[in-house]
C-alpha cells in the first residue's frame, strides 16, 4: 500500500509540475502579445500569489478596484500562473504582471511607483513582497466573517488592515495582544455590495427564491463548516418538492477537494437540480458555479449560507437569511457576534426548511435583530457610503506616503547640507 500511495503522490506532483510550466508558457505568450505595461504608471498594487483555486478571493474586489483605478492606477502582481491565466481571461479583471520569480518581482517593483500594496488573503509568498519598505502593506482581505481566520497573528504583519465595521475591530481586540486597533485598522464597510448586480438566469414570479451558498468542507476539524453532506441534501430536496420555492445553488469552488463524501453529495445535489428543472422546466432552479457574485444575494428573499464570507455578504445586503449549525462539535463557532444571535439551522431540522424559510422572512423580531447586526458589521449600507469609505482610505495612505517621502527627503537634504558644512570647514 505505500508504494502504491507514493507513486499516487508522486504522479499528481508530475500532473501539476506539467500543468503549472504549460500554463507559465501560455501567459508569457499572452503577456508578449499584449507588450509591456507603461512604466512608473501603477500606484496601486494587489498582490496575489494564489492559483485559479482560489480566483474567487480576487473576483470580488474586481468592481471596486475598477473604480478606485480612475483615481490611481492598479496591476495586480501575480505570482502562479494559472492564476495569472485566470486573471487575463476574465472580464473585468484589473491589469496584471505575473512575476514568478523573486528576480522577475523585484525588476517590476524598480520600474513602477507602487505606494500601497493591498493583499486578499494570507499566502505565504505575501512576505516575498513585505521585504519592499517605503510603501505601505495592507490588508484587504476576500470577506467579512467571524472565522477564526479572521483573528489570525498574522494581522500584524500588515501595516493597516481594512476592515468592514465595528464587529471586526472588536474581533481583533478581543484576539491579539499588542496590536493597536485604532492605529492599524480602517473602517471601509463592504465597497463590493455597492455592486451586487448581474443578469439574472430566471424570469422573476411568484416563487419564493432561496440561495443556498455552503462553504467547502474545510481542511481540519476547526474548520469543518461545510454542510452539503449534513444539511445540505435534505433541505435541497425540500425545496425542490414544493414547486414554490426556486433554488439556486452555488458552493465554494473547493467543494469536494479534501472529503470524497462531500465531493460526492455536491454532485447529488447538483443532479437533484437538473432533474428538478427537466420534471418542471417553469421552475427555473439554478446550479451556479459562475465567477460573478452578486445578483444571488440581492435577488434571493432568503438565503441559507455556512460560517463563511457567505454570511456577511448575505448581511451586507441585510435582507433574511439562515446559517447552518456545524455538524462537527469540533468546528470553531465564535458566539460573540453575530452568530450569537443569528437564524441557525441544524442538520436536524433541515428537512423542514419550508417552514423555516416562511419564519425567518416574516419574523418581525428576527428582521429587527437583522438590522441591528448589520448596521454593527457594516455601518451605514446607503448604496455608494462603502466605496467612498474606501476611497477615502487609499486617498488618506497616499496623503500619509507622501509626508513621509517628504520627511524622508528632507533629511537627506539636511544630510547634504551638513556635508556642505564640514566640507567647507575642511578647506578653511
Amino acid at each position: 500500500m505505500g508504494a502504491v500511495s507514493d507513486a499516487t503522490k508522486a504522479y499528481r506532483l508530475l500532473r501539476r509540475a506539467l500543468i503549472s510550466r504549460s500554463a507559465v508558457q501560455r501567459v508569457r505568450r499572452r503577456l508578449q502579445a499584449d507588450g509591456p505595461l507603461p512604466a512608473d504608471h501603477y500606484k496601486v498594487a494587489v498582490y496575489f500569489a494564489d492559483g485559479a483555486v482560489n480566483m474567487y478571493q480576487m473576483r470580488q474586489w474586481y468592481r471596486p478596484l475598477a473604480e478606485l483605478a480612475k483615481r490611481w492606477p492598479v496591476v495586480v502582481i501575480s505570482r502562479n500562473a494559472t492564476g495569472a491565466e485566470k486573471l487575463l481571461e476574465e472580464e473585468g479583471a484589473p491589469p496584471i504582471t505575473f512575476v514568478p520569480t523573486v528576480r522577475d518581482l523585484e525588476r517590476f517593483v524598480a520600474k513602477q511607483d507602487i505606494r500601497v500594496v493591498l493583499y486578499v488573503n494570507q499566502n505565504t509568498r505575501n512576505f516575498q513582497m513585505f521585504r519592499y519598505g517605503r510603501r505601505w502593506h495592507v490588508f484587504i482581505n476576500h470577506g467579512e466573517s467571524d472565522k477564526m481566520y479572521m483573528t489570525t497573528n498574522q494581522y500584524k504583519a500588515y501595516d493597516y488592515a481594512f476592515v468592514a465595521g465595528q464587529a471586526a475591530r472588536d474581533r481583533l481586540s478581543r484576539t491579539l495582544w499588542n496590536y493597536d486597533i485604532d492605529a492599524r485598522t480602517i473602517e471601509i464597510g463592504r465597497p463590493q455590495a455597492d455592486h451586487y448586480s448581474g443578469v439574472l438566469p430566471y424570469t422573476p414570479d411568484e416563487r419564493t427564491v432561496v440561495l443556498y451558498a455552503p462553504t467547502w468542507e474545510g481542511d481540519r476539524p476547526s474548520a469543518h463548516y461545510g454542510s452539503i453532506a449534513t444539511h445540505g441534501e435534505a433541505l435541497v430536496a425540500a425545496l425542490l418538492a414544493t414547486g414554490e420555492h426556486r433554488v439556486i445553488y452555488r458552493p465554494h469552488p473547493r467543494s469536494g477537494v479534501v472529503d470524497d463524501e462531500y465531493g460526492a453529495a455536491h454532485r447529488r445535489i447538483i443532479a437533484a437540480v437538473a432533474a428538478a428543472n427537466a420534471a418542471d422546466p417553469g421552475a427555473q432552479h439554478v446550479y451556479d458555479n459562475g465567477p460573478e457574485l452578486g445578483w444571488q444575494l440581492a435577488s434571493a428573499d432568503v438565503a441559507i449560507v455556512d460560517i463563511s464570507a457567505m454570511v456577511y455578504d448575505r448581511l451586507a445586503a441585510g435582507k433574511p437569511l439562515m446559517i447552518t449549525r456545524p455538524a462537527d462539535e469540533r468546528a470553531s463557532v465564535d458566539t460573540t457576534g453575530y452568530l450569537a444571535d443569528c437564524e441557525w439551522l441544524t442538520a436536524d431540522a433541515a428537512p423542514g426548511i419550508v417552514a423555516e424559510v416562511e419564519r425567518v422572512g416574516a419574523d418581525a423580531e428576527a428582521i429587527a435583530r437583522l438590522r441591528m447586526w448589520v448596521q454593527h458589521y457594516f455601518g451605514d449600507t446607503t448604496p455608494g457610503v462603502a466605496s467612498a469609505k474606501f476611497h477615502g482610505a487609499i486617498e488618506r495612505l497616499m496623503s500619509e506616503w507622501d509626508d513621509w517621502h517628504e520627511h524622508e527627503m528632507g533629511s537627506i537634504r539636511s544630510d547634504e547640507d551638513d556635508d556642505d558644512e564640514e566640507a567647507d570647514e575642511e578647506e578653511l
